[in-house]
């Protein structure tokens, strides 16, 4: 058994292969520079969640960076779908990447290079497990300063990690099981993978500047509203994360996931709350509804 690679298929330069020898070339902008795109989708027992929205996503993204995607929708849709099959897989965390490519001769303008696109499949991941839910995440608050806006857009999924993975660190050195940055005003922003939002006696909010705008983040805006909660997007201050009533962070690897503790401290009674559960078990039952999931095998068939 592989030690190094998970069960898994990509597909690249026009063709599938196993995970082991997905490989790009050493020059290509996107390992170089970071000069890339993605998005993530997951599958669950059978059914891709919310496909089109990711795929829209990341055709903006494209977009946003100079270098749209030339690849039709259904063909994406079809790649991916083929990554989980082959993969033998029936929850899946499907990864679609655009990289910047190689330019010729290693030339510095990024214009002359040309684009790649690959995809990959690997077992559905975890940032919270399921039987761990009632006790929730403990983060660290960190004082790391999230890659503002101005800088690098937000909106647009990157590999620019480097504060994400320095909070990872720190709080895997201090016992914690995640963390979270702030902006440059010392407000909340969100963790490696994760939007947050709160819970006070007026709604639930989440923060509206400097984040990733995540799908797992609207469909808790989408789920509000078929529930009736008031939702908004505002800033959030480090104050207010302590005192909130419920805290709770979304991502594609886990959904919709209780935040218990705050560097080590309980947020309320320390338990997940009665409107994470109530969105938690909304988000899951949505997973068979085909208004929101789509079959593998109707992407494969058409």
């Amino acid at each position: 058994m592989n030690e190094v690679f998970p069960q898994g298929h990509a597909w690249l330069d026009g063709k599938f292969v196993e995970l082991s020898k997905a490989k790009i070339p050493i020059l290509d902008w996107g390992f170089l520079r970071s000069d890339a795109t993605y998005d993530v989708v997951h599958v669950w027992k059978g059914r891709f969640f919310r496909l089109d929205l990711h795929i829209e996503r990341f055709y903006k993204s494209t977009q946003k960076l100079r270098m749209p995607c030339q690849m039709s929708k259904d063909e994406l849709k079809k790649i991916l779908a083929g990554c989980v099959k082959k993969a033998g897989l029936e929850s899946a965390y499907v990864e679609m990447i655009q990289t910047r490519g190689v330019s010729p001769n290693f030339v510095r303008d990024p214009r002359q290079a040309t684009p790649r696109v690959m995809a990959f499949a690997v077992p559905f991941g975890w940032i919270l497990k399921q039987e761990d839910f009632e006790k929730g995440l403990n983060v660290l608050l960190t004082d790391i300063k999230r890659i503002p806006p101005s800088s690098v857009d937000p909106t647009i999924k990157n590999y620019h990690w480097m504060d994400l993975v320095t909070g990872m660190l720190n709080a895997y050195e201090k016992g914690n099981d995640t963390a979270i940055l702030v902006d440059e005003n010392n407000n909340i922003t969100e963790g490696p993978g994760f939007n947050l939002f709160c819970v006070d006696e007026t709604g639930i909010f989440t923060p509206d500047h400097g984040v990733l705008e995540g799908i797992t983040r609207q469909t808790v805006f989408d789920l509000a509203k078929e529930l009736n909660i008031l939702i908004s997007k505002k800033p959030i201050s480090i104050e207010q994360l302590r005192n909130a009533k419920e805290l709770f962070a979304t991502s594609t690897a886990g959904g919709i996931m209780p935040i218990t503790k705050v560097n080590s401290k309980l947020i309320a009674d320390g338990k997940a709350g009665e409107m994470t559960h109530k969105l938690h078990k909304l988000y899951w039952d949505k997973h068979d509804d085909p208004g929101w999931s789509t079959l593998i095998s109707d992407i494969l068939m058409n």
